[in-house]
């Protein structure tokens, strides 16, 4: 009898140690910044940690038990988070391939890690690791050897191509009095109009590889937004947009290098008449423009009612080469980018796709 007691006791103590046991490794997983998800080896879905709980942005006993398949159709389940695990689906069970990268809609990246076999008998075990950071800092370190490749290049080509075109240009404009008696000037006309665009592809890969330092002097903010509305205005309400302004109600100064803060805007404004022009046919673009003081910022915001950009598109704006134009180049907004904080400032974006999108310039105040 004492030792039947006995026995029950330690197996009593035996039960307990693996209880405890079994919380502090289920505690552990709760606190891991992954998200974890586990199948059995019926399919059905046995854990779930808080991390995942906020990616999917319910509480875990709504899923419990649930398939994989049975997840994808979840009335719980948002309609991005489904094509994330369809995309998971496909990669780790039909491909058979122990990792997946996916990004959701809000623009991070995932690292999906698949673990199965006998050390888990039979369940199966997805991962969920936020690699956004991690991403961007390899972004980074890729556009930095693509910049130094880009200042070879345009160290080259600058000598080679520009230094032609100046005289080809010329020969066109003595030639142009002769075609202009044969009713040729149209000729002439557009081998300039292309050997000026040719120039300006061979400036912007010169600025992007290397800015030149802003030679500032201080100018009201409302007088330079209002020269480059009249630079833009003609070529906007050709293609349907108004450019309407409102000024600030005191005098704002920044200390600036003109002729490069204008590029800035003018390729604001650019982009927002093309994200107009692209999707409107009657005469119904605006690009509002207005100026706000913030602290000792001046603020220029930009507005447009075009067809907006989404999230993944937003994150890669101001990445040399990342166009979604097909003739552009996809240097401007890095061009920028750089030249704004070049003069202590930043470029902030917002947007929504079929909203339209909202650029704002941030500039330091100059001090007057």
């Amino acid at each position: 009898m004492i030792k039947l007691t006995l026995s029950l006791l330690e197996e009593g103590e035996s039960s307990l140690s693996v209880q405890l046991v079994s919380r502090k490794y289920e505690n552990v997983l709760q606190q891991m910044d992954s998200g974890i998800l586990l199948f059995d080896r019926d399919g059905e879905l046995c854990f779930m940690n808080i991390q995942m709980e906020g990616m999917l942005g319910a509480p875990q006993h709504l899923f419990l038990g649930c398939t994989l398949s049975q997840l994808i159709r979840h009335p719980y389940m948002g309609r991005d988070k489904r094509k994330m695990i369809v995309r998971i689906y496909k990669e780790t069970i039909t491909r058979c391939s122990k990792y997946c990268e996916c990004n959701d809609s809000q623009g991070r990246t995932w690292l999906v890690t698949v673990t199965y076999g006998d050390q888990l008998d039979g369940d199966v075990l997805l991962s969920f690791k936020d690699i956004s950071e991690s991403k961007r800092i390899e972004l980074t370190a890729v556009q930095n050897d693509k910049l130094a490749m880009l200042g070879q290049i345009a160290a080259a080509i600058a000598h080679e191509i520009r230094n032609p075109l100046t005289s080809i240009r010329g020969f066109i404009q003595l030639l142009r009095p002769h075609l202009q008696t044969l009713g040729k000037d149209e000729y002439a006309r557009i081998i300039l109009s292309e050997i000026d665009r040719a120039n300006d592809i061979i400036y912007e890969f010169l600025n992007s590889s290397k800015p030149t330092d802003p030679m500032k002097r201080d100018i009201s903010v409302s007088s330079l937004v209002k020269e480059v509305i009249l630079l833009s205005e003609s070529e906007a309400l050709m293609k349907g947009c108004q450019i309407d302004f409102a000024e600030h109600a005191v005098p704002l100064y920044v200390s600036i290098d003109v002729k490069q803060i204008k590029q800035v805007i003018l390729n604001v404004i650019k982009n927002a008449v093309d994200a107009i022009s692209s999707i409107r046919r009657e005469h119904d673009g605006l690009i509002r423009i207005s100026v706000a003081r913030k602290g000792s910022y001046a603020h220029i915001m930009i507005r447009d009612n075009g067809k907006g950009m989404d999230k993944l598109t937003m994150s890669r704006l101001f990445d040399p080469f990342f166009t979604t134009k097909q003739a552009g180049t996809g240097l401007g907004m890095s061009v920028s980018d750089r030249i704004v904080k070049n003069h202590g400032g930043t470029i902030e974006v917002q947007s929504e796709v079929g909203e339209g999108t909202e650029f704002t310039i941030v500039l330091p105040l100059a001090a007057h």
